[in-house]
Formats: structure tokens, C-alpha cells, sequence
């Protein structure tokens, strides 16, 4: 019984809930901002580029093949697919990193900044006595008992 509540222990903590809330919410986050940029962002590119659709742009190391048979149905070349290095897709891909890395440096900015503003609110307390100042109250306190 122990392992269970202490798994619950570790479950609720606020960090953990935290997290998961964060983790959620990212994903979520990711798919608006791939949805914008395939959307919005890559036409505008595309139109400043003279019509260039990245999708589809690709760099083609090896063309597709069919398979071909001979007249008793045997395979004689087996077919190939097709190997290209998918570079408007990374294009895609790397703009909607940055949009993501733009927008968390912006909250973590803003978190950072509410931290400083807490911390400089808050006075800091006032330093207790020295070690001297202690010494001089016990002897002040001793000569008023005797």
C-alpha cells in the first residue's frame, strides 16, 4: 500500500500536474502554429517567390521504378521508390520552430520579468542583531538581575 500512495504523492504534486498542463498545451500550441504557417505564412512566401509551393519542392537523388515483369508474370526488376531529400518541407519545418522558440522566449520573458517584479516588492527583512550586539544583551540583562 505504501508504493501506491507514494506513487499518488508523486502524481498530484503541483510540478508534475504542472508539466503535463504545459506538455498539452504545447502540442496544442505547435499544431496552431503549423496551421499558420502552412496556411498563411508559406502562400505569402510562395507568392514572394513567383508561385513556389515548398511542399513540394525536393531534391531528387533517385527516380521511382516500376516493377517490371515479364510475359509469365515474374518480376524481372523489382520497383524502386523514390529517394529525395524533402528540403520545403524542412523550410516549413524551420519556420514553425522559430515561430514556437519566438513565442516561449516571449512567455519565459514575461514569467521572468513578474518574478523580479515579486521579488523587488517584497522588502527584504531587516538584519537581526550582531554577534556583538547580542553579547551586549545578555550582559545589560545579567547586571539587571543582579
Amino acid at each position: 500500500m505504501g508504493m501506491i500512495k507514494e506513487f499518488k504523492a508523486f502524481a498530484v504534486r503541483g510540478n508534475l500536474v504542472d508539466t503535463a498542463v504545459a506538455f498539452v498545451m504545447g502540442v496544442s500550441f505547435g499544431k496552431i502554429v503549423s496551421s499558420f504557417v502552412d496556411g498563411m505564412i508559406m502562400p505569402l512566401v510562395g507568392m514572394l517567390t513567383g508561385g513556389v509551393d515548398f511542399t513540394d519542392k525536393k531534391l531528387i537523388l533517385q527516380e521511382a521504378t516500376t516493377a517490371v515483369k515479364d510475359a509469365a508474370g515474374t518480376v524481372v526488376t523489382p520497383a524502386v521508390t523514390e529517394v529525395s531529400i524533402k528540403y520545403g518541407e524542412f523550410i516549413t519545418h524551420l519556420i514553425d520552430f522559430v515561430i514556437v522558440a519566438f513565442a516561449v522566449f516571449m512567455v519565459i520573458k514575461a514569467l521572468n520579468k513578474l518574478k523580479k517584479a515579486e521579488t523587488e516588492e517584497t522588502p527584504a527583512p531587516p538584519p537581526g542583531p550582531t554577534e556583538t550586539e547580542k553579547l551586549l544583551a545578555e550582559i545589560r540583562d545579567a547586571l539587571k538581575k543582579g
